[in-house]
Order: C-alpha cells, then sequence, then structure tokens
C-alpha cells in the first residue's frame, strides 16, 4: 500500500507541475516585456538643436546635445554631451555637461563635469565648475550639493554646496572652502 501512496503522489505532482507550467512561463515572459517597454526611448535624436521661446516670444532658452532619447510617458529626456544656452535679458549662461536629464517641470539636471559660463563679458564670476548641478528654468534658479569652483576674472573660489539666482545674479556657497585672489 506505500507502494501505491507513492506512486500516486508522484502521478499527482506530475500532473500539478504539468497543469501550472504555463502560467509560471506566462508571468515570466510578462515582466520581461515590461521591463523592455519601461526601458525603451519613444524617440531618439541625433545632433540635437533646439530653441524655446518664452510665452511673451522671447528667447528662453537653446539645447545642442550629441544624443537626445525621450521618454514621454516616464516625463523626461536625456541627452548625451548637452550645451544649454539659458537667455535671460543681459544675465545669459552657457551650461555644458558629459550627461543631463530634462524633466516636464522644467528642471534640467546636469550630471558630470558641468561648467557654467556666464556670457556676460563684464561680470564679476565667469565660470562655475561642479560634477552636477540643478537648473531651475522657470525661475532661473541654479543649485548644487556637491563641490563647486567658482572663477572669475580676479578671484577663484571654492566651496560645497551653491545657490544662485540667474536673474539678479546672486550666488551663494552654502559652505564656502577658501577663497584665492589674483594680483593683476
Amino acid at each position: 500500500m506505500t507502494n501505491l501512496r507513492v506512486i500516486l503522489l508522484v502521478v499527482f505532482g506530475a500532473t500539478m507541475l504539468w497543469l501550472w507550467y504555463p502560467f509560471l512561463i506566462q508571468t515570466e515572459q510578462q515582466s520581461q516585456q515590461q521591463e523592455e517597454t519601461i526601458a525603451k526611448p519613444d524617440y531618439v535624436a541625433v545632433d540635437l538643436k533646439q530653441t524655446s521661446f518664452a510665452e511673451n516670444g522671447q528667447l528662453s532658452y537653446q539645447i545642442t546635445a550629441k544624443r537626445m532619447e525621450l521618454y514621454q510617458e516616464l516625463g523626461f529626456s536625456h541627452f548625451e554631451a548637452p550645451i544649454f544656452v539659458l537667455h535671460n535679458g543681459q544675465h545669459n549662461w552657457q551650461l555644458a555637461a558629459n550627461e543631463a536629464t530634462l524633466y516636464e517641470n522644467d528642471t534640467l539636471i546636469l550630471e558630470g563635469n558641468v561648467k557654467a559660463t556666464n556670457l556676460n563679458e563684464t561680470a564679476m564670476i565667469t565660470h562655475i565648475d561642479a560634477d552636477n548641478l540643478r537648473l531651475e528654468i522657470t525661475n532661473r534658479m541654479m543649485r548644487s550639493e556637491q563641490p563647486v569652483v567658482i572663477t572669475g576674472p580676479s578671484v577663484t573660489i571654492t566651496g560645497k554646496g551653491l545657490i544662485a539666482d540667474l536673474n539678479i545674479e546672486v550666488i551663494e556657497l552654502i559652505n564656502h572652502t577658501e577663497t584665492i585672489y589674483d594680483k593683476q
């Protein structure tokens, strides 16, 4: 009688495995398809040149990039080797980085060798160098929590963290480290 029970148990187990096998395979395939769908951009642009205007018709910003990927459903665009020029009357800035992400709320996150250049030749601050920088395009605010180097015609300032209002060109270091004045 024990042999009969063992045989019935093996037959029952094999039958259950045979019945559940298609269901188990199907869920693995669906999860792989979902992962692939999330990771694919809606479209890709190579050698991108884009110009954006404000509601009043004035030039707001320009972007050039080696490559751009738009993820419409996720709400962002990713750029490789972007150069972003922010137009704001006399207070114009050019920002370059290894890569950047532009979100639907007009927030641009620049990462890797970020260099912000003041396009006003008479400005006290000419460059800001950082590893990453966050730019809020609408209200013209620049922020970073990483180490930054601010350079001017006769000064170099280092610190950690930065808040910059580009409307009035006021830059505040959160944690000042060192200031070096060059003699000219």
